[in-house]
């Protein structure tokens, strides 16, 4: 239960907390290459959070976020993976926030402008998955 209740934690502070001016580089002006870094699948099933690599969460290791084109194309190996449209765009408090629906669930990311620190949330069928990683400038 302490990695639920953590994960929560760390989901409100990146809410809630004081957030800096947006920098150039993460303010949707300039493509990016994200990395995850952390990951978490949630499962009303599990009653818990078990951490997980980005294999074991069915989702690509780097990802290329293209603000002209609005979508988000999944890379690994240097191959390109899925692509998924950016339906709604928001910079806010600093923060760069998309969202989306691919396959049945609905996804959300922030970016933080001033470091490229990113959250990705994706939520599903009784299943949650949060995930964390940085941006940089492409």
């Amino acid at each position: 239960m302490n990695k639920l209740k953590w994960l929560i934690f760390s989901v409100l502070c990146i809410c809630i907390a004081p957030l800096p001016v947006v920098a150039g580089d993460f303010d949707g002006s300039k493509q990016l290459l994200c990395a995850f870094i952390e990951g978490f699948e949630c499962s009303l099933d599990e009653g818990e959070c078990l951490e997980l690599e980005a294999e074991d969460m069915n989702v690509p290791e780097f990802i290329k976020i293209n603000f002209k084109e609005k979508k988000i194309t999944g890379t690994r190996e240097n191959k390109e993976l899925a692509t998924t449209k950016i339906e709604k765009m928001v910079r806010m408090g600093g923060n760069l926030i998309l969202q989306g629906v691919e396959n049945g669930r609905a996804w959300s990311m922030v970016i933080t402008g001033a470091t490229g620190k990113m959250a990705l949330t994706i939520s599903g069928d009784q299943v949650g998955f949060v995930i964390f990683g940085a941006c940089i400038p492409q």
